[in-house]
């Protein structure tokens, strides 16, 4: 009776483990079938099943962090006709105007074969509100219209200097490499400098003021607090050593008959929008 008593439990215990593990005799199976085969073709799957994964992830992060880029910034000093330019762009208008204090944009639609559309985003000029609105739209900048006044460039070269020191050391701008277009604003007036003198002249400039603040960039890569170094190391700085494509174009949003006439001269500043 013991024995017998015995044996009952042994076969009560074996069934219990068998009814605990449903899915031993499919994982024996595959371990059989998984001896069976070629070492180098398991080598080889699992080789592709870790180049499936690490794609995967890759294109998970990349799509998720890429920002789409589609705005077309323009930035400039007070005065230097952002806002009228903005309203020829759009509209081919003359619209009169008064100095900015908050952001405006409107899609904008290039002048090419491939009918591009853009938002167009005038920022204020004011030294004390261009650095938030810098700092909220520079990672959508598909481009940087960067404007000046060029019947008083000679006035402000300094100022338009160290805006654009900003701009062209800002670790986002630098890393997205937005295409930049100074435009040389007013050439209808007659003491405009023109947009070549107005290139050299910043060169000069920005050269200057690299030198004096060379000391700030103390870390090993040239950055320090969202800063980069301008230009190339060892030479004088000129816009070509930028990682951005630039472009120098003269334009005129008022003409010389102002809201009365059509005689605004925006076609080079156009044709630079139409390559973007």
């Amino acid at each position: 009776m013991e024995a017998h008593s015995t044996g009952g439990n042994v076969g009560e215990k074996a069934d219990v483990e068998m009814a605990g593990s449903p899915f031993e005799p499919y994982i024996e199976s595959l371990r059989q079938q998984l001896e069976e085969q070629d070492p180098v073709f398991l080598i080889g799957v699992i080789v592709a099943l870790a180049v499936v994964v690490i794609t995967c992830v890759f294109l998970k992060y990349f799509l998720t962090s890429k920002t789409v880029r589609t705005s077309v910034l323009l930035v400039g000093l007070c005065d230097s006709g952002k806002t009228l330019l903005f309203s020829r762009l759009l509209s081919g208008k003359f619209k009169r105007t008064q100095t900015s204090i908050t952001d405006s944009s409107a899609p904008y639609k290039a002048k090419n074969d491939r009918g591009s559309t853009w938002t167009l985003i005038d920022l204020p000029g004011h030294d004390s509100l261009r650095p938030q609105y810098l700092e909220k739209f520079k990672s959508a900048a598909r481009a940087i219209v960067f404007v000046v006044d060029s019947a008083i460039f000679q006035k402000e070269v300094r100022d338009v200097a160290e805006f654009l020191y900003v701009l062209l050391t800002d670790a986002v701008i630098t890393r997205n490499a937005p295409a930049l277009v100074v435009a040389c604003n007013k050439q209808d007036i007659t003491m405009a400098k023109s947009a070549k003198l107005i290139q050299q002249q910043l060169e000069k400039e920005l050269n200057t003021l690299r030198v004096t603040r060379s000391a700030a960039l103390s870390s090993q890569d040239g950055s320090v607090g969202g800063s980069m170094y301008l230009g190339k190391k060892g030479k004088d700085f000129e816009f070509s050593q930028l990682p951005m494509k630039v472009e120098f174009v003269e334009c005129s949003a008022r003409g010389s008959k102002g809201e009365d006439g059509g005689d605004a001269d925006m076609e080079l500043l156009e044709k630079a929008l139409a390559k973007l």
